[in-house]
């Protein structure tokens, strides 16, 4: 009865939990092994909502229903936006072959940019099997062509590439809800077979977004003129690597990357200096609604922005937000409450459901409904009208500092989980970085895109390129200090969703059963540690191979191909370091090599890594586990488990654990399932399925 008080008394707080549910649904959607049958989300949803007006006089019941049908109404959305961008996905590599296509969208990066086309023609292709977009990277001096052009280019293509061991990112389920069926590289510059038309719609944007980015990036030097475009139209592919490294390092990744401290400052100038100019007029400011207009006037700047840079999910949460908040302010109306998050929640996981799978999704949204709940609970006077100046600039400090402490509680856990590194001086970065980017380089930034019609954006972005320099000052001297980067070992799949009923518990209720949040906050916390790391690796390709030695360490076949999945294997650990297997550490933890493998004992189990065939007589009559480089067939009847080239060509990259109860072995492909973006890979003698 305790327990139905507590929910009768949180009623005004009911509707916010109508989100989670939805996401609920929608992770339920993409855990399953098996894709549903088309009609089995509709169904259902539709006999909850019977359901729901049958017991209507039911309270529980309805509730329940009500509740159910959240969920259902979650995995319908994600269900449907599946079927709406199902495409052809390339099940092999092919190429060098001619594709043509139109421009969709141009990533500028130096020496070259990365190109999404769409309206495709591929040479080895028919009109069936062709991707409805592909993504290619080029290399070239020359200009790259525009969004709109129709362009022909000779290239390799790939399928997208599959995640680097299971349970890790999946690219291939990203690019899949993207529309792009294929990733590649061009052997050449692309070719302009015709110019884009004039128009206006998305192309048009993207066109305009390439033409400002190079009007930056001609007016300022590196790196400040990388991180201008980054700021200014979302471009981030001309930031040098080293300044980077040190903005993750310093926790200010949230300064380059569009998000709603991007929209809110732009709104906020946009809002000042229109209420400012339309003051300066007495009878205009006494006889008119000044600020409603300059509402408007922000509103209408913010969504250029929102689309200039790309319309990033945490962009569109924020312009949402922005947009309840300043209709509440035309209604002479406040509206900053937790219902502004949920109704942005609401509408983005509808229209973009898998979103919700996304770190820019949940970083965003943790930090607002953290820094929002604190907001509700302490609630403090408004008015700054009666304090000096020392106590205002005291307060905006304190301000800053104390919303960088709530954001990065909130979102740590998460950037942990993603991402496997923690900032341990975030809050000494964001002190002098955010007050920088806030009154000083996005100011000027706006002044540049206001003042480039006339040309003369060079006024506003030098002044701008000043503050930047001092951000990317501030971020190399904190990430040079001691410990700056904390590495993190990674947690299992269930330990996401366990963080983030604890979080959403503790700041959406306020009775106090919300502080059960916490055990649970802490309980996701500990979960990296619950969890055994695996104790061998190997890479789809069949180049890459890693065991973890005695102590702990990974140790690496190679350290000169597949870096990029090396280094991912070892952020998963959470590691910056690994042995060669023909180093002295490889020795020290027990394992010996020749020229034809590698021999390595661990719980008390013997693995066999073969790079050689002639290895397999004697290997095959010792090992309990048999990774090879090389197809197996049925020269190996012996071990307990093995791994070959066909297995990992077949199924992705494979993870096992070493035991003494036994041998456990999980590959990618059988963790992601029978899914849409799951495209079994096709071998080249069946090439001809495709034409």
């Amino acid at each position: 009865m305790q327990l139905a008080g507590q929910f009768a008394a949180e009623r005004d707080r009911w509707l916010l939990w109508l989100p989670v549910l939805l996401g609920g649904g929608i992770g339920l959607y993409f855990l399953l092994p098996t894709e549903p049958s088309v009609g089995s989300g509709p169904v259902f949803l539709g006999g909850l909502a019977v359901a729901a007006i049958r017991f209507r006089q039911n309270k529980t019941v309805f509730i329940l229903c009500i509740a159910l049908a959240a969920i259902a109404a979650g995995f319908t959305a994600a269900q449907l936006r599946a079927h709406q961008v199902a495409a052809p996905v390339l099940p092999l590599r092919i190429g060098p072959t001619d594709v043509a296509g139109t421009v969709a969208s141009v990533e500028l990066r130096e020496g070259g940019g990365r190109l999404i086309l769409e309206d495709l023609s591929v040479r080895d292709l028919g009109p069936q099997s062709t991707p409805a977009r592909v993504r290619i990277a080029v290399r070239t001096k020359e200009e790259l062509p525009e969004p709109g052009d129709e362009v022909a280019v000779r290239a390799m293509l790939m399928p997208p590439p599959r995640p680097v061991a299971p349970g890790a990112y999946d690219f291939s389920r990203d690019l899949f809800f993207r529309g792009i069926g294929a990733v590649g590289y061009g052997m050449g510059t692309p070719k302009v077979i015709l110019h884009a038309q004039p128009s206006f719609g998305e192309t048009w944007l993207a066109s305009l977004r390439q033409r400002i980015t190079l009007r930056i990036l001609d007016a300022l030097t590196p790196p400040e003129a990388g991180v201008a475009a980054a700021l200014l139209t979302g471009q981030r592919g001309h930031i040098p690597e080293d300044d980077m490294v040190a903005v993750r390092s310093a926790g200010l990744a949230h300064l380059l990357a569009i998000s709603g401290l991007h929209v809110g400052l732009v709104a906020g100038i946009l809002f000042f200096v229109f209420r400012a100019a339309l003051a300066l007029n007495e009878r205009l400011a006494l006889d008119h609604p000044i600020k409603k207009w300059a509402a408007v006037a922000a509103l209408l700047g913010s969504l250029g922005y929102m689309l200039l840079t790309g319309a990033t999910i945490p962009t569109q949460r924020a312009f949402l937000m922005l947009f309840l908040v300043l209709s509440a302010v035309l209604l002479d109306r406040t509206a900053i409450t937790m219902r502004l998050v949920a109704w942005a929640a609401l509408v983005v996981l509808l229209l973009r459901p898998e979103s919700m799978l996304g770190a820019s999704f949940q970083l965003s949204f943790a930090a607002v409904v953290a820094l929002i709940a604190v907001y509700e609970t302490w609630r403090v006077g408004r008015s700054n009208a009666a304090r000096g100046k020392v106590r205002r600039l005291f307060g905006y400090v304190t301000g800053v500092g104390l919303t960088t402490l709530i954001a990065s509680a909130a979102i740590a856990p998460l950037a942990a989980y993603h991402f496997n590194r923690l900032p341990v001086y975030d809050l000494l970065g964001n002190l002098v970085a955010v007050p920088v980017a806030s009154l000083w380089v996005m100011p000027w930034g706006l002044a540049a895109l206001a003042l480039m019609p006339l040309g003369l954006e060079q006024l506003a972005l030098i002044p701008m390129s000043w503050g930047i320099a001092a951000i990317l000052w501030t971020a190399h001297a904190v990430a040079s200090l001691p410990g700056a980067v904390l590495l993190v070992r990674s947690a299992p799949g269930w330990g996401l969703p366990l963080f983030a009923v604890g979080l959403l518990w503790l700041c959406l209720w306020r009775q106090r059963w919300r502080w059960w949040g916490i055990p649970v906050l802490i309980a996701a916390l500990l979960t990296p540690m619950m969890e055994r790391p695996p104790d061998v690796l190997a890479d789809e390709s069949a180049d890459l191979f890693a065991v973890r030695g005695a102590d702990g360490s990974l140790g690496l076949s190679t350290t000169s191909r597949n870096r990029f999945t090396a280094e991912a294997w070892l952020r998963r650990m959470g590691q910056d370091h690994a042995w060669g297997w023909r180093s002295d550490e490889a020795l020290s933890q027990g394992m010996a090599c020749d020229g034809l493998g590698c021999i390595i004992h661990l719980d008390g189990l013997e693995v066999a890594m073969v790079g050689d065939p002639r290895a397999y007589a004697e290997d095959c009559l010792s090992a309990d586990l048999l990774v090879s480089a090389e197809p197996l067939g049925d020269a190996c009847p012996h071990p307990r488990a093995t791994i070959d080239r066909f297995d990992l060509w077949r199924y992705g990259s494979h993870a096992v654990w070493l035991t003494g109860n036994g041998i456990k072995v999980k590959t990618v492909d059988g963790h992601r399932g029978d899914r849409p973006w799951v495209v079994p890979p096709l071998p080249r003698s069946r090439l001809d399925e495709l034409q």
